[in-house]
């Protein structure tokens, strides 16, 4: 039982860090957020071994549930045949950490570095299983002045997100193409996406680096803004010498090692059925759209135009450790509570059999 509380009490520190495709919290928010695991904790039980036959999975809302709409639209119409599986959409991560290490969810999809504090404070009981979203940071502007990294330099940038991975993926790519982010360019921290958004507009020719679908959403709001740099592309320029190249990344999936251990042909059905929808998604984003809009993730016409600018993807096997293993280097070098003070061992990933 303390384990457990010392855990999410751990955790009450470590969401502060992560990123997200929401608004970023400002303090009252984040003291909210505290006692809500707070409370967590007070209830928390030895794990619980799930008897329905149920493989219980939650998404936060955004590009990390995205991905599952044609398998949650499948598995409700009871198309699937093989597996059962309940879905929830929940809002924060702070709701999914405590179902997951009290045993009441078995798969969740999770932004990265959360999966790494998972793994790290509960002694590997956790394990991914997919990256499903890879980097969704852009650098947006309301002119026409920036076409490359260089043209950052000696630029105003708004951003949100100061002490977690927004911050930590701009330095490193601002450093590695020589720019130094104390120096050579004014970053304006902002308390939420939508002081940057007055930000940008409120000046010609502003800067500011925001998520999808947010970008989506504010460019609705006005034609100004306009997609300068993908940070995903960016870092994967940055990759490209590399033997094992990283990737920026958002969001993955993660499973209780021990539902995994008990049930790996559940595992390996899901995943199946995961793949297939993610490229359903992909592939049919007007469709796609809409299933998104009916489970409440993000309005359907937001959806259709953020869809293909989200990175939703599916990668397994030594392909996501490759990947995943080098972007928690970066967030450790920054810093090392971001991943819950330490890189995950190789029994961190999991492999189908």
């Amino acid at each position: 039982m303390k384990k457990w509380i010392s855990f999410i009490l751990i955790l009450a520190v470590c969401l502060s860090l992560l990123t997200g495709c929401g608004t970023n919290p400002t303090q009252s928010n984040q003291n909210a957020d505290i006692e809500r695991i707070d409370a967590a904790a007070a209830d928390t039980q030895t794990p619980e071994t799930e008897t329905s036959g149920k493989v219980r999975i939650a998404a936060l809302k955004g590009p990390t549930a995205m991905g599952m709409v044609q398998l949650m639209s499948e598995a409700d119409a009871g198309t699937l045949g093989d597996s059962n599986y309940q879905f929830s959409i929940v809002a924060a991560p702070d709701e999914v950490t405590p179902l997951l290490v009290q045993g009441k969810l078995d798969i969740a999809a999770v932004p990265a570095n959360l999966a790494s504090v998972l793994y790290n404070n509960t002694g590997g009981e956790i394990q991914v299983v997919a990256v499903n979203t890879l980097g969704v940071l852009y650098i947006v502007e309301s002119g026409n002045l920036i076409s490359s990294v260089e043209d950052l330099r000696g630029k105003t940038i708004y951003a949100s997100g100061k002490g977690s991975t927004p911050e930590y993926a701009l330095n490193y790519i601002l450093e590695e193409n020589g720019i130094d982010p104390s120096q050579d360019v004014s970053i304006e921290w902002k308390s939420e996406h939508t002081e940057c958004l007055t930000a940008l507009m409120s000046q010609e020719n502003g800067i500011a680096m925001l998520p999808q679908p947010f970008v989506t959403t504010a460019q609705a709001k006005s034609e100004k803004i306009r997609l300068a740099l993908d940070m995903t592309e960016e870092w994967n320029k940055l990759q490209e010498e590399s033997e094992e190249p990283s990737a920026l990344i958002t969001g993955v999936v993660v499973v209780r090692k021990a539902f995994a251990e008990e049930n790996p042909d559940a595992v390996s059905a899901f995943l199946t059925h995961y793949e297939q929808s993610v490229q359903y998604v992909n592939q049919n984003v007007d469709a796609a759209a809409e299933l998104v809009g009916t489970y409440d993730i993000v309005p359907a016409e937001v959806a259709k135009k953020a869809i293909p600018y989200c990175n939703i993807t599916f990668i397994e096997g030594d392909e996501m450790k490759n990947k995943l293993s080098g972007y928690l280097n970066v967030l450790f070098q920054q810093n090392e509570k971001s991943i819950g003070g330490a890189v995950p061992g190789d029994d961190f990933y999991y492999s189908r059999r």
